[in-house]
């Protein structure tokens, strides 16, 4: 039987026309192929993730020069599954060749908590006799267990229960009415739960304990907000309209639109995953990034007392920022003419699933991208601009990012991150000082101290793989006031320091200097500055890590020690904090410090294929204005090509309205320039 669902699925992969993109991830009938194959091989498994196998570099940019002639990069899939007994296997499955070629047991980790191990928690918490004890202490009676909620979390790490067994910690909360917010009646204790025997392990109980609160409920949604007074009444529709279509076509999972050529993709992991960025220089397609993706995350909570020193989501490590990525909704999350992709992924039982309208690809009105008008004589030019987002948006318990690639006209590639959603809450007394370790948002709603750090991975490609990175920094000019060298001293001038190890290239973010960071080809220089061509990263929201040094979080997020890190490329170095992200104790620290620690202190990053890491974030203290639900609150960066055209590569985007000199004095009554329908502009 399993032998003739695996034929049968190997036809409806092999009846394909044409062949996916080697960038492609895995379709619905490809993972069902994978995990015919890796049953029929070993059996019965727990499922936790099977995703491309992305292409060697080396075999993937032969195939990009030359598609025709080179050899297509093997078709493959990576795939995380878990034992009876919990032991935990790696392998790769060549779908091509129909086999498994790796797979091996992978001891003392814990692969990512999945949706599936999230929503089995909070049933088996309201029937354990410790738990109801528990609420009952703090004023909730057995009868009432169905009103309690949890969310689980990994427990991160704790070292009386190390690594070897699959733990969550349950965050509990109460909710009086169904649709209340539970967030407002949080609740003090903290059920551990084992995921291989379904149970409840151990409770951590506070010292002082806090009585479940007493405060009318807080919401958010239409009913209460209409029994508070209702709605503004005085806001206009804003109709955004295509008529004519979008100026973006999309060729599979490739996308063209003013000069730019995207491949997008998705992993359960990373979520939106580009590659092989691209830019049509007057004819010239110019590489530029070979892969873009939003790597890792953490957010490490601020509150020192047990067991809150637990509180540190690696968002997309421990739990996947693909798995938990919404069904987006038209006119809600994204409004205009859009175009949806749909992202595939396996379950637990091994069967294929499917989110739908996961990506949205739209335009928007980017405002103004140039103007300029004479004083002299009004004479003026303004040009709109318009930028393509390719976005997703994700939900990690209470909170939601929303995660927008935004390309723009002049050739700057910009990542927003929007936070929104809910805080995390814990409960406390009347009274009850904070200590400055979190905010009191409503009575009995203690709203802890956080960051959240993003670790932004960067695959540079300018104008070919091997690239050098240089910290660039304003400084003044030497000589004192007065000197000959700077009788005025108004000099200063762009100090730029390059990176020839990984070690030299950590690096922090310095905003008295305008710090930036650049990546560079060497090999090629602009025409007119004689620079080298580069991409410019501009960003400047960039806290630094506050945990301490030798510290738990220090430990295990070794990748937010530094807001730059560049290595050596490596097909293997993907995620930053390790492969396997739950329950690590930091020691060794995974990823990035294991990634730098093994090539030497020799190996050499100048004009060579290289890797930059970033990390960027904010520092959260919770406010009132931030609850029940918080608005948006925006962090950007961007990539800005800097001696990388010979000219402002916008010019010839249609001008909104033009007069010149000569125009004025003739009196002439319209622009030069034609609008996109190929119209004159009129004045």
């Amino acid at each position: 039987m399993v032998l003739d669902r695996l034929q049968q699925l190997t036809h409806q992969v092999n009846a394909t026309a044409p062949p996916p993109h080697p960038f492609d991830p895995l379709s619905a009938v490809e993972i069902d192929a994978v995990v015919a194959l890796v049953r029929k091989e070993h059996g019965s498994l727990n499922f936790n993730a099977v995703t491309l196998y992305e292409p060697r570099k080396a075999e993937m940019l032969a195939w990009l020069a030359d598609p025709e002639k080179a050899s297509r990069p093997a078709r493959a899939a990576d795939v995380v599954a878990i034992a009876p007994g919990g032991k935990v296997y790696d392998g790769v499955v060549n779908l091509d060749q129909k086999k498994i070629v790796e797979w091996k047991h992978t001891p003392n980790v814990q692969p990512l908590i999945t949706m599936e191990d999230l929503q089995e928690v909070e049933l088996i918490v309201r029937k354990d006799p410790k738990v109801i004890e528990q609420c009952g202490i703090i004023g909730i009676p057995p009868e009432d267990m169905h009103k309690v909620y949890c969310d689980p979390w990994t427990i991160g790490y704790d070292e009386r229960f190390g690594s070897g067994v699959r733990l969550q910690q349950a965050l509990m909360y109460y909710r009086p009415h169904v649709d209340d917010s539970q967030y407002t009646f949080p609740l003090d204790f903290c059920p551990i739960f084992n995921a291989e025997t379904k149970q409840i392990i151990h409770i951590d109980v506070p010292p002082v304990r806090r009585q479940i609160s007493k405060a009318p409920p807080n919401n958010y949604h239409t009913a209460a907000i209409e029994k508070e007074g209702g709605y503004r009444t005085d806001i206009k529709p804003i109709h955004i309209t295509q008529p004519d279509g979008v100026s973006f076509q999309i060729k599979g999972r490739e996308i063209e639109w003013q000069n730019w050529n995207i491949h997008v993709g998705f992993n359960y992991r990373e979520g939106i995953v580009l590659n092989n960025i691209t830019f049509n220089d007057k004819g010239n397609v110019r590489p530029i990034f070979y892969r873009l993706s939003l790597a890792e995350m953490v957010v490490p909570y601020g509150n020192p007392e047990h067991p809150h020193q637990r509180k540190h989501a690696f968002d997309l490590g421990e739990y996947g920022g693909g798995y938990m990525t919404n069904s987006l909704s038209l006119g809600c999350d994204c409004k205009g003419a859009i175009h949806y992709m749909d992202a595939d992924f396996v379950n637990r039982a091994g069967a294929s699933t499917t989110i739908k309208n996961a990506i949205c690809i739209h335009e928007e009105d980017a405002g103004i991208l140039f103007k300029h008008t004479d004083f002299r004589d009004e004479s003026v030019i303004v040009t709109r601009g318009r930028k393509l987002i390719i976005s997703h948006i994700f939900t990690a318990a209470n909170y939601e990012y929303c995660v927008y690639w935004i390309f723009h006209q002049d050739g700057t590639v910009q990542l927003e991150v929007k936070l929104t959603g809910i805080l995390n809450t814990y409960s406390m007394n009347l009274g009850e000082d904070t200590k400055g370790w979190g905010t009191e948002v409503y009575p009995g709603v203690n709203a802890h101290n956080h960051q959240h750090l993003f670790c932004l991975r960067v695959d540079p490609n300018i104008d070919g793989p091997n690239n050098t990175v240089f910290q660039v920094d304003a400084i003044q000019g030497p000589g004192e006031v007065g000197s000959a060298e700077n009788k005025y001293g108004n000099a200063f001038y762009a100090k730029k320091t390059k990176f020839t190890t990984p070690l030299e290239a950590m690096s922090d973010y310095d905003g008295s200097t305008s710090r930036t960071w650049e990546m560079s080809n060497t090999n090629k220089l602009n025409p007119y500055s004689k620079k080298p061509v580069c991409y410019k990263l501009v960003s400047r929201e960039v806290p630094p890590l506050l945990p301490k040094e030798g510290g738990l979080v220090w430990k295990r997020a070794g990748f937010a020690r530094h807001a730059v890190h560049v290595t050596k490329y490596s097909d293997k170095e993907i995620h930053p904090a390790g492969r396997h992200v739950p329950q690590t104790s930091g020691e060794p620290s995974m990823g990035l410090p294991q990634w730098i620690e093994a090539a030497g202190p020799d190996c050499s990053i100048d004009n060579t294929d290289i890797v930059l890491w970033h990390t960027f974030g904010l520092t959260h203290f919770p406010a009132p204005e931030d609850y029940p639900i918080m608005p948006a609150e925006p962090m950007t960066l961007l990539l800005r090509p800097r001696n990388f055209f010979d000219r402002n590569p916008a010019l010839d985007v249609p001008p909104s309205y033009s007069r010149t000199p000569s125009q004025i004095a003739a009196g002439a009554s319209s622009c030069a320039c034609k609008k996109s329908d190929g119209s004159s502009v009129q004045v």
